[in-house]
């Protein structure tokens, strides 16, 4: 249940309309991190937006490892010119 600006896992694979093991591959590969609480994965707004920039970059036909480098190039003190 999302909580403030929050979301389980089961939360982001519902909304995003993909499997639970596709989010924990993302989380494995250390592309989100979510912190725990107990075993639950508690991800916050910035893993849930990845993840949203991930999918949608797949949706277009970049490869996973194309999308995290055009993620990671945001840098919001920047113009982000590099990542345009």
């Amino acid at each position: 249940m999302s909580e403030g600006n929050t979301y389980s896992i089961s939360d982001l694979a519902r909304e995003f309309g993909v499997t639970t093991r596709t989010i924990r591959f993302y989380e494995e590969k250390g592309l989100v991190s979510p912190r725990r609480e107990g075993q639950r994965r508690v991800y916050s707004s910035a893993d849930r937006v990845r993840i949203k920039l991930i999918l949608r970059g797949k949706r277009v036909g970049m490869t996973l490892d194309e999308c995290v480098e055009i993620i990671d190039m945001y840098n919001p003190a920047q113009d982000n010119t590099e990542q345009l």
